[in-house]
């Protein structure tokens, strides 16, 4: 008999909570630190979901359309390892709140970035190519690459403003003595 009460009770609470949520078209009481939070996490997650596409066009790029007589670019390389690795430690440190993990992501995917700026400033087939528009067409992965990078940069300054104010809204409010 006590277990069937209880099991009405949890289901009449359970019921009149989401009843309180759609009568009323607001949520229950939720702190504003923890929404921000949240907000800031799933920002974070889509940022990090563009990241890894711009990575993979960077590794198809690095691997695929580079010219045959020369050997792997070693910054080109460089980049690709720093900003895998710096992905997988961001996404852990997204979903666990770890804020040591989200400032070493931080930090290695601007790296990474700049990494990646280096290689297609070495290359000076972009602006050889801007130069002369008949060129274009006969380097046109070259213009996706810069592309792309310019792209990632934006990308990594709206990464870096998310996880500046995510790891803000995740540390405790500071106590004045």
């Amino acid at each position: 008999m006590a277990q069937i009460s209880t099991t009405a009770w949890l289901l009449t609470l359970v019921s009149f909570r989401n009843l309180y949520s759609k009568s009323t078209n607001t949520p229950l009481p939720f702190s504003s630190g923890y929404q921000k939070v949240a907000d800031g996490k799933s920002r974070l997650y889509a940022l990090i979901l563009t990241q890894a596409v711009f990575q993979l066009i960077g590794v198809l790029y690095t691997f695929l359309f580079t010219s045959k007589g020369e050997g792997p670019d070693v910054i080109a390389i460089s980049s690709i390892a720093i900003g895998s690795i710096s992905l997988i430690l961001g996404d852990l440190g997204r979903r666990r709140s770890r804020v040591t993990l989200l400032k070493v992501y931080m930090v290695a995917s601007s790296i990474g970035v700049l990494l990646s700026i280096a290689c297609v400033a070495k290359g000076n087939v972009t602006l050889e190519v801007f130069q002369t528009p008949s060129r274009w067409e006969t380097h046109k992965f070259e213009l996706l690459e810069a592309a792309r990078t310019a792209i990632g940069f934006l990308v990594q300054i709206f990464t870096v403003s998310t996880i500046t104010s995510l790891i803000s809204n995740m540390s405790p409010p500071k106590r004045t003595s």
